[in-house]
């Protein structure tokens, strides 16, 4: 083809799809609905893709202009999405008329990607509804008070490692470095069995494959990210792939060699892999093979090990840089110690109210995910967004999004917003439903308690033994990192540890 005709073509197909865009666009005008106007093919992108805000804030911005709608349309890329501000709304569309949206997007091409993409978040319809049920019993208060001792144990390795390294002269850290080597370790002998210490053996394969898998920064992942999500057909002609192939083999290797253990020597321990291999001969609902199994896996140990690393690096950043926090939190902990005889309990750790309240506001100021989405799968009409606009009548295939980490900071709902305040979750005034850190409704995140109960461990553990101090790298306030589109900061999260003076014993 020559080169004329080629950028002839090129051209033709920019033109149709602009006026495509733009007939979505003049209906969207016709029926009032809020909206800010596209830039041809980047849709509302634009400052996104060049970087210019970061992904949690370009979001909230973008509700701010809109705070007398129920919701607003908002263009990713070329795709049209609704962003319900509305709380009633809300739980309207992911609890009452949940079988109307029932569905998620898949951003990993179970073609192209077997085990990755027959992860339980992109499931749908019946077949995330049986897995669901079936891996729904490895999170009960039961099996969390057996797994309390696991964690435990990666704890006291956490803190023998600080001990020898930080001593009572203090030594500084990039916290995102060693939390993320303790929830390794509680991920891999919780959901895998397999007992390992990163704080020895920082070069083990499941640390080293884990930082791999969590690389959003990399801007190979955020390409296949973008791609896979807004345009999934290119994406496939392309191979494009979201992990590589060498992470699929070593999991797929994992789960292979732990299930053959298991089943020749009767091992049996309360994780997932276990309930897994339970129920592999039973003839109802989802039955597994080895895929299905390291699928599954795979997804609770990347998803263990991101969201709850980050969530505790902003734990620790906030209680440093708020020292009566610290202060009162580390009161709680010695006042349970000395109940406890310096033998704390997973029921103890769990009535702590103060800790809990810390946990809480960290998730609400930093949830894990800055929105969670939701696909139409049955017609549904949306009130009007404005009182001047009509109702919207959504079809099988659109697209919703809440948005959680503008809901969060909104003063509407939290006075004072931008403050880091726990006090605020012990006056009983914060309102649930607008309380969304791991998402609504039945699908609403599965290891919700398993991740509470890991951050709330380490941030016991590490306040009983060290004093966190702000250093000369501590950034404060934290700063967004634009060059990713998940809810991560730049220059890291560096806070000096030193070991306490004065301890509870241990009897």
């Amino acid at each position: 083809m020559e080169t004329s005709t080629l950028l002839l073509t090129i051209l033709t197909a920019g033109i149709c799809l602009y006026y495509f865009v733009l007939s979505k666009l003049f209906h969207y005008k016709r029926l009032k609905i809020p909206h800010t106007r596209p830039i041809p093919l980047l849709g509302n992108m634009a400052s996104l893709i060049f970087q210019r805000e970061s992904a949690p804030h370009s979001l909230r911005n973008m509700y701010n202009q809109f705070c007398d709608a129920k919701y607003y349309c908002f263009y990713e890329f070329t795709t049209p999405t609704y962003i319900i501000r509305d709380p009633d709304l809300i739980n309207m569309i992911a609890i009452k008329n949940f079988d109307s949206f029932c569905d998620r997007r898949n951003v990993v091409n179970e073609d192209i990607e077997p085990m990755a993409g027959r992860n339980l978040l992109g499931m749908r319809g019946d077949h995330w509804r049986e897995m669901r049920k079936l891996l729904s019993p490895s999170f009960t208060s039961s099996k969390m008070k057996m797994m309390f001792e696991l964690m435990c144990h990666c704890a006291k390795n956490f803190i023998d490692f600080l001990t020898i390294e930080s001593g009572k002269t203090g030594k500084t850290y990039d916290m995102l470095d060693i939390l993320s080597r303790y929830a390794n370790d509680v991920v891999a002998t919780c959901a895998f069995g397999i007992n390992v210490d990163s704080f020895k053996y920082p070069n083990n394969d499941f640390f080293l494959l884990g930082k791999e898998v969590i690389n959003f920064n990399s801007p190979r992942m955020l390409f296949a990210f973008l791609m896979h999500r807004n345009f999934p057909k290119i994406a496939k002609l392309f191979k494009l792939r979201m992990f590589s192939a060498k992470v699929d083999k070593f999991f797929k290797g994992v789960v292979t060699s732990t299930v053959k253990a298991r089943d020749e020597q009767g091992i049996v321990r309360p994780d997932m892999i276990q309930l897994m291999m339970e129920t592999r001969n039973k003839n109802h609902g989802a039955t597994f093979d080895i895929n299905e199994m390291t699928a599954q896996a795979f997804i609770f140990f990347s998803a263990g090990f991101e969201t709850v690393t980050k969530t505790m690096c902003f734990m620790a950043h906030e209680i440093t840089v708020n020292p009566d926090v610290q202060r009162k939190l580390r009161e709680e902990i010695d006042d349970v110690l000395k109940v406890t005889n310096g033998k704390p309990t997973y029921e103890a750790i769990n009535g702590m109210k103060y800790l809990d309240a810390v946990v809480n506001e960290t998730l609400r100021f930093y949830p894990p995910s800055f929105s969670t989405d939701r696909i139409c799968v049955k017609e549904f009409v949306l009130p009007p967004a404005t009182p001047d606009s009509e109702p919207l009548t959504l079809k099988p295939g659109d697209n919703v999004w809440f948005p959680i980490y503008a809901l969060h900071h909104d003063s509407k709902y939290y006075p004072e917003p931008e403050k880091f305040d726990p006090d605020r979750f012990l006056n009983g005034k914060v309102d649930n439903s607008v309380y969304i850190p791991f998402g609504i409704g039945p699908r609403l995140c599965i290891g919700n308690r398993f991740a509470l109960m890991e951050a709330k461990i380490m941030l016991f553990h590490l306040l009983w033994h060290c004093d966190l101090e702000l250093d000369i790298k501590t950034r404060n306030p934290l700063v967004f990192d634009k060059k990713t589109m998940v809810m991560m900061v730049e220059g890291g999260f560096w806070l000096k540890l030193r070991m306490r003076k004065s301890l509870i014993p241990v009897v």
